[in-house]
């Protein structure tokens, strides 16, 4: 909706506005804008329209995260560097089904700009080392699906995982 400097401006002056509540012993008025401006900060750091997109990928719903996602037009600009790698790691989820070669370049995309969280890291590589299985690239997948199972560590990949050992004993 607002791009990220307007973003932190519409915060600087929320809290300007706080500081002339409290001045003018309206303290109540200012404590509340200056939760306002918080909510501002907050969706600096946490892009409403990605919050969105996984709350519908959470419900299974693909068609309403890449709704959710098309309202980002550029992601470059619009976007700090971590949000813009789970961009591309959601767009990445998306291609999945549909192109696989697409899919390759946004998931390596997304781990090139830096995916911050272990579980999201491994779901990248195993989707990646499933690309390279596809692609008849045994030795990469391998090597993905390793690096997966090390970062999956609460388990969440494990039978993904193991599904795709005993695909890669098929080839």
């Amino acid at each position: 909706m607002f791009s990220k400097y307007i973003k932190l401006v519409i915060a600087l002056a929320i809290s300007v506005w706080a500081v002339f509540q409290f001045i003018d012993e309206s303290i109540m008025n200012g404590i509340m804008l200056l939760l306002l401006a918080g909510v501002f900060v907050f969706f600096y750091f946490k892009n409403e329209f990605l919050l969105l997109a996984f709350l519908q990928i959470r419900k299974q719903n693909f068609p309403g995260a890449q709704k959710w996602l098309g309202f980002i037009k550029n992601p470059t600009s619009a976007l700090i560097k971590s949000q813009e790698a789970y961009y591309y790691f959601l767009q990445g989820l998306m291609v999945t089904q549909t192109s696989m070669t697409k899919a390759e370049k946004l998931f390596k995309k997304a781990l090139s700009l830096g995916l911050k969280m272990d579980h999201n890291i491994a779901m990248a590589k195993l989707n990646l080392a499933g690309v390279a299985m596809h692609k008849r690239r045994k030795r990469e997948a391998t090597l993905l699906m390793n690096e997966a199972k090390k970062l999956d560590k609460h388990g969440m990949l494990k039978e993904q995982i193991q599904m795709m050992k005993q695909q890669m004993k098929k080839m």
